[in-house]
């Protein structure tokens, strides 16, 4: 191991973040504290992974556990069932739907295993009732809905697994609509047909529409065809950093318009330019190549990807970007279009964080800092979980229609 690698590991298992003031604690700890994504179970799959135990970001490549969500006041949040893209064939469909039905499977396994520690929320009401019961919420999301193939009827198959999310696209285009990152462009100019009827049947179930992750033109299409506000569930202003994966200011007016929220992301390399480092960039390209060649995905296959992936984290620290660029996009974006549709996502165990909030036990900084820039305890109750709850209340009451 190269020596200032093994100085980074020792140094991170002694980190702790700064106390924020007790005050600010206190009011950090009263309002209800929601992510909106949570990539976790994508490490409870893992034997060796225990949710109860607490790790460290440097030394585990680990962003949420137990242990750190009680020294954070991480209340839960949308825990994601995340599918990698693959070939848009019936077989690769069957094998993905499996995986992601296992991914679900893992959280409500969590769930079984800890029940005096978490509890799955389905309901609006259910995230502030399990708050105050002391417990930690699990509501479910699927981020990609590439594993649905083209069978709708699937989605009401995961609805009944829990989930209320529902984003349609990741970093591919695929038979629902076009991502915002597709090197080969757009393919449909928006939506598909399938994509279409897909924004249909979530509104008739009463899941949230996630545009996260889609081009603008999907974005746009979907706030027009929804019949109920959509969330951007960990994004960026693009005004602040020119980023595919970022939001220009027509479609954060028009989100604001149509009563729906951003979730702020602190994805670092959507947050600012920053340095280059070529061994990591060809470890990760070499690790995507592998992926993509992949015609079969299983969770062996996945694990052991997600494994090679934390040892190029490992032998090539990723570069953080600052606490302040994170910030920079934060008050851009409360300042445009307000607190009622602003919120948080870390991104974590996705690839988020950056300095001093790499993990869930940074979570009160973000409070002292919005408490600093004149943000009441009604705005942070609102950005820190009640926008969340309203537009699952809307999607239910749309529902029940």
């Amino acid at each position: 191991m190269h020596k200032s690698v093994l100085v980074i590991l020792l140094l991170g298992s002694l980190i702790s973040y700064p106390a924020a003031a007790d005050a600010n604690r206190e009011l950090h700890e009263r309002i209800m504290v929601l992510d909106s994504h949570l990539d976790t179970p994508v490490k409870l799959i893992d034997p060796d992974f225990d949710i109860m135990q607490r790790y460290n970001v440097i030394e585990d490549n680990s962003q949420v556990d137990f242990p750190r969500m009680q020294e954070g006041g991480l209340d839960g949040g949308f825990w994601v069932i995340f599918s990698r893209q693959g070939p848009i064939n019936q077989k690769a469909f069957q094998t993905v739907r499996d995986i992601a039905v296992m991914r679900a499977l893992a959280v409500h396994k969590m769930v079984a295993a800890y029940p005096d520690v978490f509890e799955l929320a389905t309901t609006a009401a259910d995230g502030p009732r399990i708050h105050a019961a002391g417990k930690r919420i699990v509501y479910l999301s699927i981020e990609n809905a590439y594993p649905l193939g083209e069978d709708l009827s699937l989605i009401k198959t995961f609805y009944d697994l829990g989930v209320r999310m529902l984003g349609p696209v990741h970093f591919a285009n695929n038979q629902f609509g076009d991502s915002a990152t597709d090197l080969g462009g757009q393919k449909w100019q928006g939506l598909s047909p399938l994509g279409i009827e897909l924004v249909k049947e979530a509104n008739r179930l009463g899941m949230i529409l996630d545009g996260s992750h889609a081009h603008d033109d999907l974005v746009r299409q979907m706030m027009e065809l929804s019949a109920t506000p959509i969330v951007l569930s960990h994004s960026g202003a693009n005004s602040i950093y020119n980023h595919a994966r970022n939001v220009p200011d027509d479609i954060l007016l028009k989100l604001a318009e149509t009563g729906g929220v951003i979730q702020m992301n602190a994805f670092g390399g959507y947050l600012t330019k920053l340095p280059e480092n070529p061994r990591r960039t060809d470890a990760l390209n070499a690790l995507r190549a592998k992926s993509n060649a992949v015609t079969k995905m299983t969770d062996a296959i996945a694990a052991e990807l997600d494994a090679e992936r934390r040892e190029i984290d490992r032998k090539f620290p990723r570069q953080l970007a600052s606490f302040q660029s994170y910030i920079d996009h934060f008050l851009y974006v409360l300042k445009l279009i307000g607190p009622d549709h602003v919120g948080v996502s870390g991104d974590f165990d996705g690839g988020g964080g950056v300095a001093e909030f790499n993990d869930i036990a940074a979570m009160p900084h973000l409070t002292e800092r919005l408490i600093k820039e004149g943000y009441s305890e009604s705005d942070l109750a609102k950005i820190w979980g009640g926008n969340l709850i309203r537009l699952l209340q809307a999607a239910e009451e749309h529902a029940a229609k």
